[in-house]
């Protein structure tokens, strides 16, 4: 049977079949990826004892250069302690030009996907304190619009990725207000975000993409160990992710993110 015809064909065919395979996997593609960090001192890493080496946006880049779909991996942290929605509007030319400037520069390599990765809200929900502050959902809303549509003309083979924003605890008082109402603001920030994706999804399919939802709910329940404990007006506040919530954040994020690539 070894040296039949028979054999000999079903042995070729095998050898055929293992070069195919051995083949795709080979060629699968692989990616590029630059990604901007838009955000607040979340996104900054702030609070972070070591903001350079723990910023959620330097746990992703470690995270997604050691996958194997990934030939590179940049990123640019734009996350400004204390800033807002309304800051990085293009028309207040605050923050905005800070962004045009690190996506210009990344842009450079035409060959990369192009990323930008959103989390505001923390501070737009504030009572007072950050700019612009308080902002309505609805203003919250037109305020992302805006921001995601400039950067969509600059930049339109980019795709976006609006992640959710973090619960806080209801005694949150520094130097801005946050409190209970302030909370009760943010949560209604999730549904805009869940409506504008479908808004774009319709207009532009496949570039602006929500982020995990599980953020909200994970870090309520694990704040005290996930969150660094501050003391301000009102007592013990949890508001920041410490280093380890630096890493849960970075999971949470890298969902939306290979979703959207």
């Amino acid at each position: 049977m070894k040296n039949s015809p028979l054999a000999k064909v079903i042995q070729g065919l095998l050898m055929l079949v293992s070069i195919v395979l051995l083949t795709s996997f080979s060629s699968g593609k692989r990616t590029k990826l630059n990604i901007i960090f838009i955000g607040d001192s979340i996104t900054e890493g702030s609070a972070l004892p070591q903001p350079s080496l723990e910023a959620p946006s330097i746990v992703i880049k470690q995270t997604l250069t050691s996958k194997k779909q990934f030939t590179s991996v940049n990123v640019a942290n734009l996350g400004f302690s204390g800033h807002t929605s309304f800051d990085f509007l293009p028309t207040t030319n605050k923050d905005f030009p800070k962004v045009l400037e690190a996506a210009n520069a990344l842009n450079k390599d035409t060959s990369a996907t192009l990323l930008f990765s959103i989390m505001l809200g923390t501070n737009d929900s504030a009572i007072s304190g950050p700019n612009g502050s308080p902002i309505s959902p609805e203003q919250y809303d037109q305020n992302l619009s805006k921001i995601i549509d400039v950067l969509s003309t600059q930049f339109p083979k980019a795709k976006f990725v609006i992640q959710y924003p973090l619960w806080y605890s209801t005694n949150t008082q520094n130097n801005a207000s946050y409190l209970e109402e302030g909370l009760n603001r943010l949560k209604n920030y999730l549904p805009k975000i869940d409506n504008l994706v479908k808004k774009y999804n319709q207009l532009t399919p496949k570039r602006v993409f929500a982020g995990d939802k599980s953020g909200f709910d994970f870090f309520e329940k694990n704040h005290i160990t996930l969150y660094k404990p501050e003391q301000g007006k009102k007592g013990t506040f949890y508001l920041h992710p410490n280093a380890e919530g630096s890493k849960e954040l970075a999971k949470i994020w890298i969902k939306g993110i290979l979703k959207a690539i």
